[in-house]
């Protein structure tokens, strides 16, 4: 830091940095082909820290957030994702102009040369009230009762603290939030300190999430709770926490988010040891958020999931994608398979492991009670369309196509494949592509054809010779579909 101080203020320190000659403005995309304005180029963040204080009377929000970064080229500018009122910039301690660019661009122009390599101390002001901010429509902030919910995919970062907000651009996080007393705050990872006094009447929670995470993972969630700490066998923190008005929900609620640890457990021995320093959940009033989020460290789930008693079924869901989505998050938006097939057949493996359905009962239930002429077979699971990510088909026809992958290389190499991937990409971004490679490697087998039938061809596959599917009998319902089936449409109620 010192010697680009130095540099920068004109010194013959400057010798010793090569400049391009012609420094650009970062772009205000990552270059997503599904959400070309999200993200940003020309730096990466390694750290943010969010200090927030928030008044639940009124929704208003004040912060200042730092961003520590590296900038990848010489810049003239750069943006920021963000859609709050700012009051002041500040870069590497000085006093920064910007302005307001697109839906939700906010474009920093650093009055020194910004060099490539350069680390960066970005100070971010602003305020605002959340839930009245809307951005292309709609404000994904969600304003409860009693608090509030930060809680969102692919955006939810803009409306509470600025980023560079695409899965790519990974970082570790201090969340820090001022609430009046009696409020909790809960977010990622660990609690570093009991809630400390501020000012007469207020509260601060501070939570610090040690290992990498993509931006829309971050989440808050603020109101009356219940909190629940414990410890996991191999000695980790278990931080649950249950909003105090669920009323007849609450046992369900508990009964299923208390196994948490046991599921993590469990998906450890097949997907390779839990990625994350901390683990729990979150569960809010029924309505409340109306569907559930896997953020990293511990999940967000909205009560009714649990209005037909308890269901552990979206619990081991959420809990699948700490690996598949959260460590190894998605390159681009398109790769949702990644997540959502992965998370999905986890349930399926479940299912197996209770007892309650075999996967490959799981597989011939939904090939045989969905017809060929179901639109759901239209959607590729490996390339939905950006206004179809979350679409059934993606969970459901993306868990089918691992099922069928399994078949097709056998138990040994499938279960070696899931390992590998998640130790070979860990904390990382992956694509279908390097899946499919590495499915190759593993087994030995040219599976293009597979791929290309189950991800990217519309229409239903036709199963050859490959399934035990025996066409003329219809396939007796598994004992777990029906909670596998209440968890997805809860988990599809807002996309």
């Amino acid at each position: 830091m010192t010697v680009l101080a130095v540099a920068l203020a004109g010194s013959p320190a400057n010798a010793g940095v090569r400049p391009q000659a012609d420094p650009v403005a970062g772009s205000p995309g990552i270059g997503d082909d599904y959400y070309p304005d999200y993200g940003n180029g020309g730096y990466d963040v390694s750290h943010y820290d969010v200090r927030l204080r928030y008044w639940p009377d009124t929704d208003r929000l004040t912060g200042t957030t730092t961003i520590l970064a590296r900038a990848t080229t010489d810049l003239t500018q750069f943006n920021l994702d963000f859609a709050l009122q700012v009051s002041s910039v500040r870069v590497n301690g000085w006093l920064t102009p910007f302005t307001r660019q697109g839906a939700h661009e906010l474009v920093v122009k650093p009055t020194r040369p910004v060099v490539a390599n350069q680390q960066l101390t970005i100070v971010v002001q602003y305020s605002g009230t959340s839930s009245q901010v809307q951005v292309n429509g709609f404000t994904a902030w969600n304003r409860t009762a009693d608090g509030a919910l930060a809680v969102g995919e692919p955006e939810i970062a803009w409306w509470w603290y600025p980023s560079n907000d695409h899965p790519l651009d990974k970082a570790t996080f201090d969340i820090s939030v001022q609430v009046p007393d009696g409020i909790q705050v809960v977010s990622n990872g660990v609690l570093t300190s009991p809630p400390q006094p501020g000012p007469l009447g207020w509260s601060r929670w501070s939570w610090r999430s040690t290992k990498p995470m993509a931006t829309y993972l971050a989440f808050l969630a603020i109101g009356h709770y219940e909190i629940r700490t414990d410890t996991s066998q191999y000695g980790q923190p278990v931080i649950n926490a249950y909003a105090q008005n669920l009323g007849e929900l609450s046992d369900a609620a508990h009964a299923s988010v208390e196994r948490t640890s046991e599921i993590i457990d469990w998906g450890s021995k097949i997907f390779g040891p839990y990625p994350f320093e901390a683990r729990g959940g979150v569960v809010t009033a029924a309505g409340d958020l109306g569907y559930a989020l896997e953020d990293q460290t511990r999940p967000v789930y909205d009560g009714r999931f649990w209005r037909r008693g308890s269901n552990a079924y979206v619990v081991v869901h959420e809990n699948a994608h700490q690996w598949f989505g959260d460590s190894v998050s998605v390159a681009a938006w398109r790769h949702m398979w990644l997540n959502e097939g992965f998370a999905s057949y986890a349930e399926w493996l479940w299912s197996e492991d209770q007892g309650e359905g075999t996967a490959q009962e799981l597989f011939d239930f939904n090939y045989a009670t969905r017809p060929a002429d179901d639109p759901f077979w239209q959607v590729k699971p490996g390339d939905p369309g950006a206004q179809n990510p979350f679409h059934s088909a993606v969970y459901v026809r993306g868990a089918m196509a691992l099922h069928q992958l399994r078949l097709t290389v056998g138990d040994d190499a499938f279960f070696r494949i899931l390992r590998q991937w998640t130790a070979g990409h860990q904390y990382g971004n992956a694509t279908i592509e390097q899946f499919q490679t590495l499915a190759e490697s593993v087994s030995g087998q040219d599976l293009d054809g597979l791929f290309t039938t189950w991800l990217f061809t519309p229409g239903r596959p036709d199963l050859g010779g490959v399934s035990t599917l025996r066409r003329s009998v219809a396939p007796v319902e598994p004992k777990s579909w029906s909670k596998i089936k209440d968890a997805h449409e809860a988990l599809h109620a807002h996309h």
